[in-house]
């Protein structure tokens, strides 16, 4: 074998001959890159592999060298092989080695020595040496990459005596180079030489140069203490390059954070300043842009602070450089947050280390101490994985130990710790006593959950005394249903009661005003005491496990509202029985119990002194600001005032009054908002109250009376209650079914009153008014002015659609004809459409060449024929009459056809005499019109031969033909034909211009005398708008039948029907793309089907139906228009384009990556349109050819794409599936991977489990990594350490998107499903969705989530589907609707919506992760966001595709997971609070749209 450096291989005989164990590298036909199968524990040599593996055709000797060094340095990694699969793949790599040692000869020297030098050499010169001038920072990493392991290859093989010099400075150079190139994720910030498109952009630049400002900062100082190199002399200063490798250098954060975080930063800069600022003398930041980054990324922090009273530490001392400053405090929290891991979900815990963290910076800016030591922060700079280890890791061990009391969901609720509880111990001082450093022996740190050795391990979660959940315990009870809603309880059975008094004693609503019923009626308020008893009771019991760690003030005030509640309980019934005249009984008992109190009005006094409360709710109801500032008021004065309510009060509607905790402050909407579901309420509780009284309650009275007054001596065998008075059996069992509707049949009234609101607000939105292509037809001449109303940015502000001029209005047509153009292609590509359909739907790019609108054909169609036959058959002698006949389209067609004729027909002569003719003819047409004496100068009845010639010459030009010299005769034939019958049959005085033309040639020596119309220029044909303008001739004039139902395909009709309808909708203005907010797609993935093989599409079920020919039958018009699109194709290709056609008819990965990339195309198609505006070069963008300057302006339109848009997709197991020997999941890894060299700005995150070797044994490390695609393989971009499993704690798909969450980019972040679509024409619309979230409001909040329509694209599928679709569309449309305006109660429900991200990443993320209790993750989110002082919103003027369950099992399952997902809601502490601290009618908004609509169904 190869020759090292003076060393041997002591490698064992029994691992150079086994045979045995191999491993597995081929999935079928598909062969298996050995680099991308090395053993996790083995993962520094897969970058050698790689490098062999490109340079295997090039040099197969030094690959092989290369795959030698790979498996000498395995086998000193591992000696024993004790990694899992390290020996098989040992052994694979052996028997290569072995194959190609006998196989590859040197090519450049006699031996391997001299061999790798001189390759070295050689690849050097022709990549690297002048390589930076001409290949893009992308290239030049990975040939860098390539370059530094030959060298380390080189130094393995030839001694260092031997090394040449040049070699030597080719590997310093390469060193030195490689320092500024890295494989790169948006922004290449350190390449020199040739840079893309982004890194010239001035926002970006300013951003840089802010970012890399560390002037009069103390740099840190490098020690040979704790690891540091000793080759370096201690105390030398490290260089940082910017300022988050400044704070890196301090605390110890990751390289891939830093990089990750550094990226983050500068594009959030660049797209806030970049915003409403003129690019003339863009040189540095605008002053405000950090200051606005700071406020809205330390809101929550700021909060935090003032909550637990302490000082903030975001201090501004003067005469520093305060952006400088304020840059430093936000990649401060940008670290800390990006290597948190599961950490995010705490959003207070990383206030607090953010708070301490941030007093340290201070520190060293400011003093130059330690708080705690005293000592100098120059010291020692601490390694790359110091905060990890020192930070995250202890308190992620705290959380692991919660979790695993779970035992997997199985363990109660109150028996572990979840995330809140973990989280709101930061909610309290308490969180001070861990200090900082943190003290790991402090009370948060302690747990009991102790790992027993095997033999001793019972089936508990832990062992020992647990520690007290915090603030809220979830008790799995029906009693929390009273508990959250004991409101709405209380009023409903008190509105019972007093129905039933006054049906009782008077049967009509006028007897209330009768004093006795009216007395007993005030029997109600006894009732209302013992229910507020009960409330009391409830939060003691169901909060035991908390007591522990609760305040005692918080203990005083439960225990003393129970006292309170208590009393009222007996007052009550005491001053009430004091207040009937002749007492029996039980009041007996009470009246002689309270002999003393002799005055009638006690009670009256009583219910006086009760109903306070409730009078002061409804002024502070009328009044949400004083509400507000009260709740968030943070005065001593105020809080003790609160503290005394809430211990002392307990009204039913005093919500104000609420323990005081961190969230749900001030969530009231304004006045106005507040009236609008207040009324809504109102209307909805007097039609239930009085459909209640009228229809049960009041028709019972009488047959009960009847019943109770009945004697019945002689009682059969199965009466239960033979001595039962008034037949009490009898009563409870037909009034028990009308106590059961009475409480359930609110949820019926809100079913008929959120449809009829919903409905209303439909209407008044303009949706609907296009539904159908007749209706689209009708108003297609809006639709232009429109379109360029709402999806055209304009520096006017939007008012009223006016009538435009004639320019304005063609200006219209040419925007909105690029991009109608690209919607119909774009349904072309998707097979929605025929190649004859898309002719017949796509609007002339060029409509500058005649005088009329040019109008898509399928609203031309048919006209010219018809035009035809009513000049044939007109019988007068006046043209005006007979153009007043046509309608405006058959008049558009008419003049667009005549004038786009001549222009082809002039352009295909050559000679003049030929031309001059045409121009004869055709100005005695135009003459003739303007005179009105067509019908006298020419002959109608020649029309339709000449049409048949016409439609002859047209077909005869788009024919396709092998002998030039034959299509030139026959079009010329066809050409005299046409202008013999125009100047013989049509015109009047036609032969007259032949004749002039005849003696002009005459006289005219110098024109060669040849036949008339014989020169014809055939080289037009090729010119694509040219033959352009043939086909819609030719469509015009051969399309006989109205085109009214085209498209036939009913998706297709669907999407241009609801993209024209949304137009005409309200929605926000357009900003140009540089303006618009930045903002992130991320779609969580795992196992799912990303691409289907030939093997799944033609495998049969058991009744012998493939996957193929099911989809072939039920979209049948889809297939056909597939066929032809692929007509001509190879058939290998075929067979690859069907996989794609069936996946994309799926809910697979494939489906929603091609969606998603639309809002990419859409966004460069957007800037194109504002750059270059009517003359933009749109048609066929990807792929036509370019200039040079077109290029420039194609690559700054994907400059811009990329700043603001990125598309991320966690798909979680993509390291272990390219590891994989199972053969599906080497199929997902491989489409996964040809997505990513697909689409090139798409990237995947995954969780990466590695075995290293730690103090001599074996651990597993976990990693988030962030790919993209290469060349043909992945390219690690970045790559950071997490503290232990991210997914074993919380549920997995929150988990996984946490993971990958810090991946993504931008102020906004929308959250796909990996099964959805999307659509271009409705991607084009995102930038007026995101102007959602800065538009003026009324109302002290914007919006924090923005609630999309859906569509739901399996309804074809089968019965059950559309079931299931239309169950979907009712709820994403007017149930979502209604709950978002004006009910305020919407939130996220795991559907497209749209995310404020900072105010997200800052307050917990985009979902929550507890097991269990968290099943239904999103909505949470939604919880969560409302709670924290956000609000959401919902859009239906833009709409995203979404599968669902299409088969019995799955829909049984999804409809399961559903409803335990919301029986777990009902035991949360988000349900507890919003249920408590909302008002009285936002909270019935929210328990009948949540929990109370499956409850409500239980009932029934």
């Amino acid at each position: 074998m190869a020759s090292t450096s003076g060393t041997k291989s002591d490698l064992p005989r029994s691992l150079s001959r086994a045979s045995t164990m191999m491993v597995d590298l081929r999935d079928g036909d598909a062969p298996v890159i050995d680099s991308e199968v090395v053993p996790s524990s083995l993962a520094s040599i897969a970058p050698i592999l790689r490098v062999a593996n490109e340079i295997q055709d090039d040099n197969p000797r030094v690959a092989y060298l290369c795959r030698f060094h790979a498996f000498e340095k395995a086998h000193k990694m591992d000696p024993t092989s004790s990694g899992r699969g390290v020996r098989q793949f040992k052994t694979y790599l052996l028997h290569r080695l072995e194959k190609e040692e006998s196989e590859t000869e040197p090519r450049l020297a006699r031996t391997d020595p001299r061999e790798i030098q001189l390759y070295y050499q050689k690849f050097y010169e022709e990549n690297i040496r002048d390589g930076q001038y001409t290949k893009k920072p992308e290239v030049m990493a990975k040939i860098l990459q390539i370059a530094s392991v030959l060298y380390d290859v080189l130094k393995t093989v030839v001694p260092s005596s031997r090394v040449e010099e040049e070699t030597q400075k080719y590997a310093k150079d390469v060193e030195k180079k490689r320092e500024q190139y890295e494989h790169y994720n948006i922004l290449p910030l350190y390449s020199v030489g040739l840079k893309p498109a982004i890194m010239e952009l001035p926002e970006i630049k300013a951003a840089f140069n802010a970012v890399r400002n560390v002037d009069n900062l103390p740099m840190p100082r490098i020690s040979s203490i704790h690891g540091a190199n000793h080759d370096v002399p201690t105390g030398k200063i490290k260089p940082v390059n910017d300022i988050l490798e400044w704070l890196s250098s301090l605390f110890g954060f990751q390289k891939g954070n830093v990089a990750n975080q550094r990226e983050h930063l500068i594009l959030l800069l660049a797209n806030i300043d970049t915003r409403k600022r003129s690019l003339e003398d863009y040189t540095e930041l605008n002053t405000g842009t950090i200051q606005q980054l700071l406020n809205k990324t330390f809101k929550n922090y700021l909060s935090w602070c003032h909550y637990l009273r302490v000082e903030s530490n975001l201090r501004f001392p003067g005469g520093f450089d305060k952006p400088q400053l304020e840059l430093i405090y936000i990649g401060l929290y940008l670290l800390i947050w990006g290597e948190a891991s599961n950490i995010r979900f705490m959003p207070e815990c990383i206030c607090y280390i953010f708070h301490n963290m941030a007093y340290e910076v201070f520190g060293v800016l400011f003093r130059n101490l330690h708080p705690v030591s005293g000592e100098s922060y120059e010291t020692a700079a601490p390694d790359d994985e110091a905060f990890l280890r020192n930070v995250i890791h202890p308190i992620y061990q705290v959380v692991r130990k919660e979790a695993r009391r779970n035992k997997s969901g199985k363990a109660s609720h109150s028996r572990w710790r979840n995330y809140d509880d973990l989280n709101e111990y930061f909610w309290s001082n308490r969180c001070l006593r861990i200090k900082w450093p943190m003290d790991l022996k402090a009370d948060f740190f302690i747990h009991s959950d102790e790992v027993l050795p095997a033999n001793e391990r019972s089936n508990q979660g832990g062992s020992g005394r647990r520690k007290p959940k915090t603030n809220f315990v979830e008790v799995r009870t029906f009693w929390h249903l009273y508990r959250s809603f004991d409101r709405m309880w209380i009023f409903f059975i008190l509105a019972f009661q007093a129905m039933l008094i006054i049906a009782w004693n008077s049967g009509s609503i006028a007897g209330f005003f009768d004093p006795d019923v009216f007395r007993s009626v005030l029997s109600i308020f006894i009732t209302s005491a013992v229910l507020n008893l009960l409330r009391a009771i409830l939060d003691i019991v169901l909060n035991l496990y908390a007591w522990r760690s609760l305040k005692f003030t918080q203990i005083m005030r439960y225990l003393l509202k129970f006292a309170v509640a208590a009393a009222w309980a007996v007052a009550m019934p005491i001053a009430y029985s004091k207040s009937v005249q002749n007492p029996t009984g039980l009041i007996r008992f009470f009246s002689s119990w309270a002999s003393d109190f002799q005055n009638q009005s006690l009670y009256n006094y009583a219910v006086a002194i009760y109903l306070l409360p409730n009078i002061l709710s409804a002024l502070l109801f009328v009044l949400p600001p004083l509400r507000r500032t009260m709740e968030k008021s943070n005065f001593r004065i105020i809080t003790l005032l609160l503290w005394w309510a809430q211990a002392s009060i307990v009204s039913t509607e005093f919500t104000m009054i609420q323990p005081k905790l961190y969230i749900g402050r001030g969530m009231h909407e304004d006045v106005f908002s507040l009236l609008k579901y207040t009324l809504f309420w109102i209307l909805l509780i007097i039609s239930k109250l009085a459909f209640s009284y009228y229809v049960e309650i009041l028709p019972l009275v009488e047959p009960t009376k009847l019943i109770m007054e009945m004697r019945i001596d002689n009682y059969q065998w199965h009466e239960f209650f033979p001595h039962a008075k008034h037949n009490i059996g009898a009563v409870i069992a037909i009034w028990a079914p009308i106590v059961l509707v009475y409480f359930m049949d609110a949820q019926i009234w809100y079913a008929i009153f959120s449809t009829l609101f919903g409905g209303i607000r439909g209407a008044f939105s303009h949706l609907g008014e296009i539904r159908t292509l007749g209706m689209l037809r009708s108003r297609f001449e809006d639709v232009p002015s429109a379109f360029s109303t709402c999806l055209v940015p304009s520096s006017k502000k939007r008012g009223k659609r006016k009538h435009l001029d004639e320019s304005a209005e063609r200006q219209s047509i040419a925007n909105f004809s690029h991009v109608w153009n690209e919607f119909i292609n774009s349904m072309r590509m998707e097979d929605l459409i025929s190649n004859d359909e898309r002719d017949l739907l796509l609007v002339p790019s060029s409509s500058n060449d005649v005088s009329v609108i040019q109008w898509p054909p399928f609203l031309l169609a048919s006209k010219i024929p018809i035009a035809l036959d009513m000049a044939k058959d007109f019988k007068g002698t006046n043209g005006a009459d007979l153009f007043r006949r046509m309608d405006e389209y058959m008049r558009f067609a008419v003049v667009e056809f005549y004038e786009t004729i001549r222009d082809i027909i002039y352009s295909l002569l050559q000679d003049d005499s030929d031309r001059m003719i045409i121009r004869q003819i055709c100005y005695e047409v135009d003459v003739s019109i303007q005179q009105q004496r067509f019908l006298q100068e020419f002959r109608t009845s020649g029309l339709p031969l000449l049409s048949d010639k016409l439609e002859k010459f047209l077909h005869t030009l788009l024919s396709n033909y092998e002998d030039p010299d034959m299509f030139r005769a026959q079009i010329i034939n066809i050409l005299q034909d046409i202008i013999e019958i125009i100047v013989q049959d049509v015109m009047v005085r036609g032969r007259e211009i032949l004749e002039r033309a005849h003696y002009a040639a005459e006289d005219d020596e110098s024109v060669k005398k040849e036949q008339r119309f014989g020169k014809i220029n055939i080289d037009l044909i090729r010119n694509k708008t040219w033959r352009e303008k043939v086909v819609r001739l030719h469509l015009l004039l051969t399309t006989k039948e109205s085109a009214i139902n085209v498209p036939s395909n009913l998706d297709a009709r669907r999407r241009i029907t609801f993209f024209a309808n949304s137009l005409f909708m309200n929605m926000p203005s357009a900003p140009k793309v540089r303006d618009m907010l930045s903002f992130s797609v991320l779609t969580p993935y795992y196992k799912e089907d990303v691409l289907y093989s030939e093997e799944e599409l033609n495998h049969e079920n058991e009744d012998g139906i493939t996957i193929l020919f099911y989809l072939q039958t039920i979209y049948r018009d889809e297939w056909k228009n597939f066929e032809e699109r692929i007509t001509g194709c190879a058939p290998k290709d075929r067979a690859e384009l069907t996989r794609h056609w069936v996946s994309y008819r799926a809910q697979t990965l494939a489906r929603t990556v091609r969606g998603m990339m639309y809002y990419r195309r859409a966004l460069e198609l957007q800037y194109l349109l504002e750059f270059a505006g009517e003359n933009a070069i749109i048609n066929g963008l990807p792929s036509m050819e370019l200039s040079n300057e077109d290029r420039s302006l194609s690559e700054r339109a994907q400059a811009l794409a990329d700043l603001k848009f990125t598309y991320v997709v966690s798909c979680q197991i993509y390291g272990a599936q390219k590891k994989s020997s199972d053969g599906r999941d080497r199929s997902c890894y491989n489409n996964i991977l040809n997505l990513m060299l697909k689409y090139p700005s798409l990237r995947v995150a995954y969780i990466d489990e590695r075995e290293e070797t730690v103090n001599g044994k074996q651990q597993k490390v976990y990693y988030s990594v962030l790919v993209k695609g290469g060349d043909k393989l992945d390219e690690e971009i970045y790559r950071i350490k997490l503290p232990g499993p991210p997914t074993e704690i919380g549920e997995g798909k929150p988990e996984n998107q946490n993971h990958a969450i810090i991946f993504t980019r931008g102020e906004a972040l929308q959250t796909i499903d990996m099964n959805q679509d999307n659509y271009f024409e409705e991607a084009f619309k995102m930038r007026n969705v995101l102007e959602e979230f800065i538009t003026p409001r009324r109302g002290p909040r914007k919006p924090t989530i923005l609630g999309l329509r859906e569509h739901i694209f399996t309804g074809s599928v089968s019965s059950l589907a559309w079931f299931m679709s239309n169950q979907e569309t009712s709820f994403v449309t007017i149930g979502q609707r209604i709950l978002a305006n004006p009910l305020r109660v919407r939130f996220h429900y795991g559907h497209p919506d749209i995310f404020d991200r900072i105010f997200h990443i800052t307050r917990g993320g985009i979902s929550k992760a507890s097991k269990i209790i968290n099943l239904s993750e999103d909505i949470f989110s939604g919880y969560n966001s409302t709670l924290r002082g956000g609000y959401i919103t919902h859009h239906e003027y833009i709409q995203v595709g979404k599968g669902r369950d299409v088969g019995m099992n799955q829909i049984s399952l999804f409809e399961a997971k559903v409803a335990n997902g919301n029986g777990e809601q009902t035991l949360s502490r988000d349900v507890y609070r919003l249920g408590r601290r909302f008002d009285f009618y936002r909270m019935l908004s929210f328990y009948f749209t949540t929990v109370g609509f499956y409850f409500s169904s239980m009932v029934c």
